[in-house]
């Protein structure tokens, strides 16, 4: 793959991409903006000009020495039966989308630790997109699935037409494998859907004017109870026109439930509402650039820009780590699990019930380390 990409970069004919006017007549647009029209993404001057630039790119890649046998390796490479599943874990399943020459559009199944721990795990597939596209007639592209536990019995499945942003969205039984009729079921939109509890879930589509934000995301939040229609499901949030989005995520740990709702003001920066039990949203107040997550009496913090709070400094990039009360109470006492220094940056984390995981880069390097909860929300960090 290094080896693709450094021949890539490499590559010696140079090709445009800034937008020339197709040779169809132009829709009109604001003078001040001979590209205005690439504004409307499936309007037919737009459509043009990225096929006519695939068409371009496509030639110079084609016309490299290399390209044929780079292609054959990679293909051989992403097909492989020898490659090790990627799974996620929910109850005591490991979920899995698996690709292949058979099976393009992919497998969605699933296995238990055990197996997985085996040379040759026995695979359950749930669904299988290839044949599922055929039945149907559709273009059909995984575009996710969000599984409801604790009994993890059902899932809201999102399909794309051909990969697009909009997805249509299908609850599926994971017992009978197939699709519950009279389920919960969105029309292709850019949806934001999670759930919240077994017969509620929090959804925003296009619902019609209004609902939308200017760059075509949902702008509104409504609560719909199951077997009734959309059209009656309750507003619970709503963000600005302005914004990139609105949305919701759903925090169902024992004990530790919780809602939260975003307002995304631009693709780096949002305000987040927490849900309180009388109905009414608590905005909290954290730095808009930072992205907060619950683990369950705790609240970790990734920061994107030095923050001070409390008279201390932490430079972007940190974890810190706060009791979620005391943050409602505004008298929360962060502490650090991870700073980053001229070597050592942050790739990402993970919990567990009692550990915070680091994925640490040290000279470029991966390391992991172990953050293990205290009594108090601090945690002591082990490598």
């Amino acid at each position: 793959m290094l080896a693709a990409l450094g021949a890539l970069c490499a590559l010696p004919t140079a090709f445009a991409m800034t937008p020339t006017e197709p040779s169809q007549p132009l829709p009109p647009g604001d003078l001040n903006d001979p590209f205005l029209w690439l504004e409307e993404v499936h309007g037919d001057s737009a459509l043009a000009w990225v096929r006519q630039r695939n068409a371009q790119a496509r030639q110079v890649l084609e016309a490299q020495p290399r390209f044929a046998a780079m292609r054959a390796v990679l293909r051989a490479q992403l097909d492989a039966k020898d490659r090790i599943p990627d799974v996620r874990r929910r109850g005591p399943f490991l979920y899995n989308l698996w690709r292949d020459a058979e099976h393009p559009r992919g497998l969605w199944r699933r296995t238990t630790l055990g197996s997985y721990r085996t040379a040759t795990p026995d695979w359950d597939t749930l669904i299988d997109l290839d044949a599922l596209a055929t039945t149907e007639g559709e273009n059909w592209v995984w575009a996710g699935a969000s599984v409801l536990g604790p009994a993890y019995q059902r899932a809201l499945v999102s399909l794309s037409r051909g990969g697009a942003d909009a997805t249509v969205v299908r609850e599926f039984d994971l017992t009978t494998r197939a699709f519950v009729a009279g389920g919960f079921s969105l029309p292709e939109a850019k949806s934001d859907i999670t759930w919240a509890g077994p017969d509620t879930v929090y959804v925003g589509t296009d619902f019609g004017p209004g609902a939308l934000t200017d760059s075509g995301y949902p702008r509104v939040i409504k609560r719909w109870q199951r077997g009734t229609p959309l059209d009656h499901a309750v507003v619970v949030f709503e963000g600005e026109p302005q914004d990139v989005s609105a949305s919701v995520s759903v925090d169902r740990t024992p004990g530790f439930e919780r809602t939260l709702f975003v307002r995304s003001t631009d693709f780096y920066n949002h305000e987040l509402f927490l849900l309180e039990a009388d109905g009414s949203l608590l905005r909290l107040g954290l730095p808009s650039d930072a992205s907060p997550a619950f683990w369950r009496e705790r609240v970790l913090l990734q920061l994107r820009s030095g923050w001070t709070q409390g008279g201390q400094t932490w430079p972007g990039g940190s974890l810190l780590v706060a009791n979620v009360a005391a943050l409602l109470a505004g008298t929360a006492i962060w502490q650090a699990l991870f700073t980053p220094t001229a070597t050592r940056s942050l790739a990402g984390y993970t919990t567990t019930y009692s550990q915070v995981l680091l994925d640490v880069l040290d000279n470029v390097a991966g390391r992991l380390e172990a953050c293990r909860a205290s009594a108090s929300a601090s945690a002591s960090a082990s490598a």
